[in-house]
């Protein structure tokens, strides 16, 4: 897709009042800058679209142009849009270029530019991997705070917004992580902080990916290398980090009911000021955005959602074999043909018409005039209103992306604008700066929904021609990669190998089939569709809730359904789980992937609450892989089981590279673990589940000096739990440590429940000191996985201070370390 080239002749929009048959008006508008287009072929630079010159030898910023999609929205009355469009116009051409340059209150950051200019343009960062660039509208900021932007001319912001292009990159190329969405955004971002009085107007990001633009911006650019890292910033908003990030994000389709709720807080507690949610293409699938938006319509709650839609739908949630994004409403906001989208341009010039002074009083003056009207009449022009401006957003500028996909918005009582051009800084700043002022001084109350079309991986030439948009990537990313050659081969990734089992297991029977929730690629579900295509693999998008619930009813129609979705985000289909699951003791298998700690994700995408939130299920079984082995088995296991919901956990990262794997998978009783190292002294027994069982047995090795012979077993399941082997090794050792990667309540709260039950603790026999190792009750920031282990206390060293402190609480004398 490629920069379309600007019209030279005007386009004519007929309004016409449908049903009375006469033509009310004519108005003629002048494409715009920024138009988005691929006209025959033909590509030219656009004025008024954010581009950037090449970065030395690396690939130019130069941004091409979104697609258009589709959508109307309703007007009171057609005379307002008749009169309205022509009078906004001629007042637009008095104003002249002023109001493509920016406000006219400009000069004071202008001086500070020249200023700057003069003494060298400011400090140059040179920590990452891009070629180094001056950014003297950046360096403004930091000096003199976002307040500086607020006074920046139209010119200036586009300028800015290259700046903080490169930023992203340079700092995304050290730290690794999201990329693509946040470049999408920062002509929007750089908008927004222009127009709104940040961080007073509080910005809501879904799911907050895509803020590292912000970041840059609001005082953090000087730790913007610090992304992901421990002690650093977090790749997500986050509350405790800056007052500028209003509302914590990470999980998806929260933004919206966040910023209805600061809006009716200011309401209640008699503030000026404003709310903006902004929500991308995926996280709109979600439900709760829905329920949200259903709830503002109906308050009519002065706010603003901003729907960023650049058919992505989060992640590439195409399947291999399919073009079209997945969802009816992500097709729908997608359908726009390239040829045609010349109409986005214009649809942004009808964005700043229905936003103005101008037209808001017409259609309150038609919105008067017509309740004067006897009943019938004053119905008919209210359906003559709506059906006009529907037709004028629609008819002429076919691919716009305006038409029936607005009127989905305005029926839940929102005020629908657009689709405008997401990277065209004169269009954005004049309709958000129209929209604040329609809703400070009372013309517009209720709700504005506001549709802007964007190229995720804007600004970077390989973003914009990866299928991913460079979604996430690792750092170094634009540097080219070492050759292979002499090196040893990685572990494979624990999610590879369970999605191969998984295709194995769907070789031998027809009726498994795959689900995901958006993240086929995160999940191995990719891999299962590739092999079997779209009829036997379903990606509901981000929606867990339905998808719970979706594989509910497969089960039941006679399928053997394998629902993968990451631990965390299983989070959000508990109530499902509940009860359309286990209550009907459904066979869903539940493949939990990221179970526990996950490394520079952080705390929103940690896994570790799954054993105990299901595991007080009934009907639930459960297991948990210590290796790529166990994994293979346990799905294989998993596919044999068709009387009972299943779940099977395994953390994030790789296998280990050194286990044999099974060349046929076996099937693991359940309620069946295994002793994997018998101790010799009866002393201590460690008893893993999951992840840590590798971990155990290293600190069994280093128990060894000590002079302590550990026996180490493996649970294999948490529920039913193997309570023959519990008993076994509560009544043969002096000491039982449980060591698992999850909260209170999860693994060791089974074994403890079937010790009191069992009489364990009666002090009739022997007497046993148990001890359990569990994630702590704080949540874990973002880091690497092995410091986080650290700070868990869930390490080799860990259990081994662990094992000789209760080892002397109960009176086995330990000898002095011996070297080997």
């Amino acid at each position: 897709m490629t920069l379309g080239r600007r019209s030279e002749l005007p386009l004519s929009v007929s309004v016409l009042a449908c049903g009375a048959g006469s033509q009310l008006a004519a108005a003629f508008v002048q494409p715009g800058e920024g138009a988005v287009s691929n006209l025959r072929g033909k590509s030219a630079t656009l004025e008024g679209h954010s581009r950037s010159p090449s970065l030395g030898g690396a690939p130019g910023f130069e941004a091409p142009g979104a697609s258009g999609g589709t959508g109307f929205s309703r007007a009171p009355a057609a005379l307002a849009i008749a009169a309205a469009v022509p009078a906004v116009l001629r007042l637009r051409r008095r104003r002249g270029v002023a109001l493509r340059q920016g406000r006219t209150d400009a000069k004071p950051a202008g001086e500070k530019l020249r200023e700057l200019n003069a003494a060298g343009g400011g400090e140059v960062p040179k920590r990452g991997h891009f070629p180094p660039r001056q950014t003297p509208l950046l360096d403004m900021i930091d000096k003199d705070g976002i307040t500086a932007m607020r006074s920046m001319t139209v010119e200036q912001l586009k300028d800015l917004s290259q700046e903080v292009t490169w930023q992203v990159l340079d700092a995304v190329s050290v730290t690794g992580g999201h990329l693509g969405a946040g470049l999408g955004v920062t002509d929007l971002t750089v908008a927004l902080h222009h127009v709104f009085n940040t961080p007073s107007d509080e910005i809501c990001w879904d799911v907050a990916h895509q803020c590292q633009p912000h970041k840059v911006l609001t005082g953090r650019r000087d730790r913007i290398y610090t992304l992901r890292q421990a002690g650093g910033l977090s790749g997500f908003a986050k509350r405790s980090e800056s007052p500028f990030d209003s509302f914590g994000a990470g999980h998806s389709s929260t933004s919206i009911s966040a910023a209805v709720g600061f809006a009716e807080a200011r309401k209640a507690l008699g503030k000026a000021g404003h709310s903006v949610a902004v929500i991308g293409d995926g996280a709109i699938t979600g439900g709760m955005a829905w329920e949200a938006m259903n709830h503002a319509g109906g308050l009519q709650t002065k706010m603003l959602v901003i729907l960023n839609d650049n058919g992505q739908v989060s992640l590439p949630t195409f399947y291999n074999k399919v073009g079209t994004p997945v969802g009816a409403l992500s097709q729908t906001l997608a359908n726009t043909r390239d040829e045609e989208a010349t109409g986005l341009n214009i649809q942004g010039r009808i964005a700043e018409v229905e936003t103005s002074t101008l037209f808001q009083n017409m259609r309150s003056m038609a919105k008067s005039a017509s309740k004067t009207l006897p009943g019938p009449l004053s119905n008919a022009a209210a359906k003559l209103d709506e059906y006009t401006r529907d037709f004028v957003k629609t008819v002429p500028f076919r691919g716009s992306g305006s038409g029936s996909k607005g009127e989905l918005f305005e029926q839940l009582g929102f005020y629908y604008v657009g689709p405008i051009d997401g990277h065209n800084m004169g269009t954005l700043v004049e309709v958000l700066s129209n929209i604040k002022k329609q809703h400070e001084e009372g013309n517009l109350q209720k709700p504005v929904f506001l549709h802007i079309k964007t190229n995720k991986g804007n600004g970077y030439e390989p973003a914009l021609k990866a299928r991913d948009k460079l979604h996430a990537v690792n750092p170094k990313f634009n540097l080219p990669k070492p050759a292979a050659c002499g090196r040893k081969a990685k572990p494979q990734p624990l999610t590879k190998i369970f999605a191969e089992a998984l295709v194995k297991e769907g070789e031998r029977d027809e009726k498994i089939v795959a689900i995901t929730a958006a993240m086929p690629g995160g999940t191995g579900i990719g891999i299962f569709e590739n092999r079997f295509g779209p009829e036997r693999t379903f990606d509901v998008g981000i929606a867990e809730q339905h998808a719970v619930t979706f594989a509910a009813g497969l089960a039941a129609g006679g399928l053997r359904p394998f629902c993968a979705i990451y631990s965390t985000f299983l989070q959000r289909g508990y109530d499902q789980l509940v009860h359309d699951v286990a209550l009907q003791n459904l066979p869903v298998r539940f493949i939990l992937d990221r179970a526990g700690l996950v490394g520079a994700d952080g705390a929103t995408h940690a896994g570790c609450f799954d054993l105990s939130f299901m595991g007080c299920i009934p009907n639930m079984l459960i297991c948990a892989s210590a290796d790529e082995a166990e994994l293979v088995n346990m799905v294989h296991t998993l596919a044999m089981i068709d009387d009972h919901p299943t779940a099977l956990r395994y953390p994030r990262g790789t296998g280990y590279g050194d286990v044999e794997m099974p060349s046929v998978p076996q099937f693991l009783e359940p309620g069946k673990g295994r002793i994997v190292r018998e101790g010799q002294d009866g002393t201590l027994a460690l008893l893993s589940v999951g992840g840590r069982l590798r971990e155990c047995l290293k600190a069994a090795e280093r128990l060894e000096h000590w002079g302590i012979s550990a026996t180490v077993a493996d649970a294999r399941w948490v529920k039913p739990l193997d309570e023959k082997l519990v008993g076994e090794l509560a009544k043969n050792h002096r000491v039982l440590i449980t060591i698992e990667e999850n909260s209170i309540g999860g693994f060791s709260a089974q074994v403890q429940q079937a010790m009191f039950e069992g009489g364990f603790f009666d002090g009739v026999d022997q007497q046993l000191a148990l001890r359990s190792m569990i994630l702590p009750d704080c949540l874990i920031n973002h880091g690497e996985q092995p410091k986080q282990y650290d700070e868990a206390e869930l390490n080799a060293t860990h259990i081994v201070t662990k094992a000789l402190a209760t080892l002397s609480r109960v009176g086995v004398k330990v000898r002095a370390p011996v070297e080997s």
